[in-house]
């Protein structure tokens, strides 16, 4: 006879000294599958989605260690249990930038065979591009992220205007509506250009609807579309602090009513709707982000993932995990409980998912058409490279940015390099 224990008690042992000893002990009469992931935001829908599945695997439990919220922390947490072959590892989360290094180092089992070209298409194509690596497929996309423009839908309608269409016109728009409104605490725009992983995403955007590309930085459509963060956002459309924005930082300042435009993930639209926490509640629009003239707007591609360790010792049933978690079921569960944006494209005309996410109901251009970040083993150095010319090119008004690019492609040559 199996013994079970539900997710709030797996989550509270695992967090434990010596919990996941605790929890094999539990376990170590009965077959389990063992997955590492962050902390849910919902702990009771992730309940009802793994009790789902063992109730279609009598016999079977799943064992959860719930990883460092930080998404550096986590991949540093996973590096070191698959390059050790951990065997408490059969299933894991993967961030869509990891997919490549994780694959490239044969810590992914290949899974081609069990993910079926046209299960594959059911799936955002941008998620499967990031999950391929030397012709095959190392992962099942959990969800998804892009890049999206929340505005103050009151302070539009108010002037006249619709959301912009291009950059300086958002540009214009800000200096019209801080000059009518006379409030010098309302900021123009809000967005993360903190130098971290979020500056990358967020100059991505900026380069790429500039036509430029963030991994080559001498290109002169990258340089001209830094040059307009630089002059044109950091101090000016948007306040001097946002050098220093994460993503809770930037959301903080639009959801207190002090900022016009803001940058972020599909997240936070719920966030945004609850009055107990949101001072803008019923008064947010959501669009796709802005380009410059001549150009398509460009989202940054987000997101999560399933992958099977290729070390696993059971990894038929790891993979059952992995389908069953990424299915249409269970990610209606979580767009409906979490507002997670799902990977899966039929989601996005599901009537329940709608109710609970009217957002969603424009999303799914942005996701057809996100871009995804450069694909590299060596990305976590390429990115280090990106965020400390970034954000030394758009924070310092002096900078001279050919100087600064040139620098930065040295260091993504010298990171490139080592693959050869």
């Amino acid at each position: 006879m199996t013994r079970s224990l539900p997710l709030a008690c797996v989550l509270a042992v695992s967090l434990l000294a010596g919990g996941m000893v605790a929890c094999q002990r539990l376990w170590e009469d009965s077959p389990a599958i063992r997955v590492v992931l962050w902390r849910p935001e919902s702990p009771a829908a992730w309940q009802e989605a793994i009790d789902s599945f063992k109730a279609q695997h009598p016999g079977l439990e799943v064992v959860l260690e719930i990883g460092p919220n930080s998404s550096t922390a986590l991949h540093d947490l996973l590096t070191q249990k698959l390059r050790n072959r951990d065997p408490s590892v059969d299933v894991f989360v993967m961030d869509v930038i990891w997919q490549t290094e994780f694959a490239a180092a044969g810590w992914t089992l290949p899974l081609d065979e069990r993910f079926s070209p046209e299960e594959r298409e059911q799936f955002f194509p941008a998620m499967i591009e990031a999950l391929t690596w030397g012709g095959h497929v190392h992962g099942v996309p959990l969800n998804t992220d892009a890049g999206l423009l929340y505005y103050r839908k009151d302070l539009l309608d108010k002037h006249g205007l619709e959301p912009p269409r291009t950059w300086p016109e958002m540009v214009r728009q800000v200096e019209r509506i801080e000059v009518a409104q006379a409030d010098p605490a309302l900021a123009g725009y809000s967005a993360q250009l903190s130098q971290y992983e979020g500056l990358v995403c967020n100059l991505l955007e900026f380069v790429v609807s500039n036509g430029g590309r963030l991994d080559d930085p001498q290109d002169p459509r990258t340089i001209a579309a830094l040059r307009f963060v630089r002059d044109e956002i950091v101090g000016k459309a948007a306040p001097e602090g946002v050098l220093t924005y994460d993503e809770q930082a930037s959301l903080d300042l639009f959801r207190s009513g002090r900022a016009i435009f803001h940058r972020n993930w599909p997240y936070a639209w719920k966030v945004l709707q609850d009055p107990s926490t949101s001072s803008v509640a019923g008064k947010v629009g959501l669009a796709r982000l802005p380009a410059f003239e001549g150009h398509e707007p460009a989202s940054c591609l987000g997101g999560w993932s399933l992958g099977v360790h290729a070390a696993s010792r059971r990894p038929d049933m790891a993979w059952a995990f992995a389908r069953h978690m990424t299915s249409e079921t269970v990610q209606r569960l979580f767009a409906v409980r979490e507002g997670k944006a799902p990977a899966r494209r039929s989601l996005y005309d599901d009537p329940e998912v709608l109710r609970s996410n009217p957002a969603f109901s424009g999303l799914r251009q942005a996701l057809e058409s996100a871009v995804p970040r450069p694909r590299s083993p060596l990305y976590p150095q390429i990115s280090r490279a990106i965020q400390r010319f970034g954000h030394e090119a758009v924070g310092d008004d002096d900078s001279d940015l050919e100087a600064l690019a040139q620098k930065a492609a040295r260091r993504i040559a010298r990171a490139e390099e080592r693959l050869r």
